[in-house]
């Protein structure tokens, strides 16, 4: 019977211990700024826990900037619509709940606005990537992120918050 207990106190435990902050069936808003070349970003999304370690998302951006061509100062913007699919290591990595590691792919469509009189390279199209994150959960609501990638439309990274609901 001792043993019984035991089993099932440890699985219990072992349990509750891996499960990843977002889970199955979880929903969470991001929000905040990102890293570029081209402006300061900002950036609101919502993740989709669609498994115990992964998550979809969709997110939409945004960012005006200011460039010089030529001699001539020019003000573009840029509104970002994209897609994510992050694999979350809580689960595998036996991190405390507080922390979210996670990496996945994404991929989105970009609209830049440039002048009309403008003569450079800034196109719309189709954008992907990757990325790798992290989370701090302050409590069971309300976190920190950060986030690098490379090929999106935040090139150096992103920092915000989330609020899971």
């Amino acid at each position: 019977m001792k043993k019984i207990i035991l089993f099932t106190m440890l699985l219990v435990s072992g349990l509750t211990y891996s499960q990843s902050m977002l889970g199955k069936g979880g929903k969470q808003l991001n929000a905040g700024f990102g890293m570029s070349s081209w402006g300061l970003p900002i950036y609101v999304g919502v993740d989709f826990g669609v498994h115990e370690d992964v998550s979809l998302g969709v997110e939409a951006s945004f960012r005006s900037y200011r460039d010089r061509w030529g001699g001539i100062y020019y003000n573009h913007s840029v509104m970002g619509f994209s897609g994510n699919v992050n694999y979350h290591f809580n689960t595998l990595l036996k991190m405390p709940q507080e922390f979210d590691l996670y990496a996945g792919l994404n991929v989105g469509f970009y609209i830049w606005n440039s002048p009309s009189n403008y003569y450079g390279s800034h196109t719309s199209g189709l954008g992907y990537g990757g990325q790798i994150g992290f989370r701090y959960y302050f409590n069971s609501k309300f976190a920190i992120n950060l986030e690098g990638g490379s090929g999106n439309a935040f090139s150096g990274g992103k920092l915000g918050i989330t609020y899971k609901f």
